[in-house]
């Protein structure tokens, strides 16, 4: 494979290796490809069996036709497949090379070839406040804890009380509330940013506007419940955002006002614990679950409440209590049971905790400036009294929030 001028050639060897092996692929792939990379989080990689990685010189898009072919002397199926091997650090200088590379990227299909191919990346996009707490920013680490970017600054006003969900490998940041002239203003704003192109993108409004709300994913769609609106009112109403569409839908309303809560899915339905309502005295410790088949609301009793912390790994919540941040308590959707586990002390024991996700496993973040803290780490995969480590990962300030993305 050659680079002349900003264009990819290939000799016929490769073309014609290149084609025998997609055309035994069910979707493009037949089997894992691996490629090189400095300090690469994907295992097994062997520099002698990795494919050509793809140089990307100074290239504009008005530079190729988007009805041009997508690599020149390959179908558009063998392209597909070279452009998704390519180490994901390089995706933002791949959009700027041309329409049709800009257009896979973007692409639902694009996650889907890579996942196939066995080279998707986790890395932690991690929302960070300076130790003055004066400025807030997202970084980007690996599985290494290895900084690989920060990202843009995110169009619109500086917000509080929004929720920030993944969907089909975007971030999406969700309403919330400015501050002006000292009063708090209800946004129904939605920022999206594209892990790929590293840009942000302005999506449709949100019927109502809401902060300090329920949000989750749930078969490929975004939901948002309750929280507060404008005059800070409670609410009790919910609505969901279709990718597809670019639209948000109100469903049916919760049986009452619910604020300060959080949502996660299992199996298909939405599941929104902890908060405040308006019915109960204190803490809500019911849990309303939708079930977008049905669109209808029921309800189980044995939810948690105020929680500061929650993370999803396979059929398991995992939360922390505002109470206790000593204890995680661990809910299995298989059975509706909890378990409590503790959680070793390493710096200040009056520590907060942000959850993270990397690979399968639940990283603790510190929420205050602790030089002493060391990120824990716990597997609930590993053997009964080995499942608390430690890890390097570490944002650079105080852990807002934590997402992961896979691309």
């Amino acid at each position: 494979m050659l680079l002349l001028e900003g264009k990819i050639h290939f000799t016929q060897h490769t073309r014609s290796r290149l084609e025998a092996q997609v055309s035994m692929m069910p979707g493009f792939v037949s089997e894992k490809k691996k490629f090189t990379e400095q300090a690469s989080c994907l295992p097994g990689i062997s520099e002698q069996n990795s494919p050509p990685i793809l140089k990307i010189t100074d290239v504009h898009q008005h530079d190729v036709d988007f009805d041009s072919p997508i690599i020149p002397g390959l179908s558009d199926d063998v392209a597909k497949h070279c452009v998704a091997l390519v180490p994901r650090f390089n995706f933002p200088s791949m959009g700027a090379v041309c329409k049709n590379w800009r257009s896979i990227l973007q692409s639902k299909e694009f996650i889907t070839v890579r996942k196939l191919a066995g080279v998707l990346e986790e890395w932690l996009y991690v929302l960070s406040m300076d130790c003055e707490e004066k400025e807030s920013h997202w970084e980007v680490l690996d599985c290494l804890g290895q900084k690989r970017q920060q990202l843009p600054l995110m169009p619109g006003e500086l917000k509080a009380g929004f929720a920030v969900v993944v969907l089909n490998g975007k971030l999406l940041v969700v309403a919330g509330y400015s501050v002006d002239n000292g009063r708090g203003l209800a946004s129904d704003e939605v920022y999206q940013y594209d892990s790929c192109l590293n840009s942000w993108s302005r999506l449709a409004n949100m019927n109502v506007a809401r902060y300090d709300f329920a949000c989750a994913t749930v078969n490929g769609k975004v939901y948002a419940i309750g929280g507060y609106g404008i005059e800070g009112h409670s609410l009790s109403s919910a609505e969901v955002y279709d990718p597809d569409t670019d639209k948000w839908t109100l469903i049916e309303s919760l049986r009452r006002p619910r604020w300060g809560c959080f949502a996660c899915s299992f199996d298909g339905k939405l599941y929104v614990m902890g908060g405040r309502s308006s019915f109960s005295i204190g803490n809500s410790r019911f849990v309303d679950v939708y079930n977008p088949e049905r669109h209808e609301w029921g309800e189980m009793k044995n939810g948690c409440v105020m929680v500061t912390a929650h993370a999803v790994i396979g059929k398991k919540l995992f939360c922390m209590e505002w109470k206790n941040q000593r204890k995680l308590m661990i809910f299995n959707a298989e059975d509706s049971s909890w378990k409590v586990v503790p959680v070793p002390l390493t710096g200040s024991s009056s520590v907060d905790f942000r959850f993270g996700i990397m690979d399968g496993k639940l990283l603790l973040f510190s929420v205050d400036e602790d030089p002493q803290y060391r990120t824990l780490l716990y597997d609930p995969n590993a053997a009964p009294g080995t499942e608390w480590k430690t890890s390097e990962i570490k944002p650079s300030g105080k852990c807002l929030c934590c997402v992961t993305i896979k691309a």
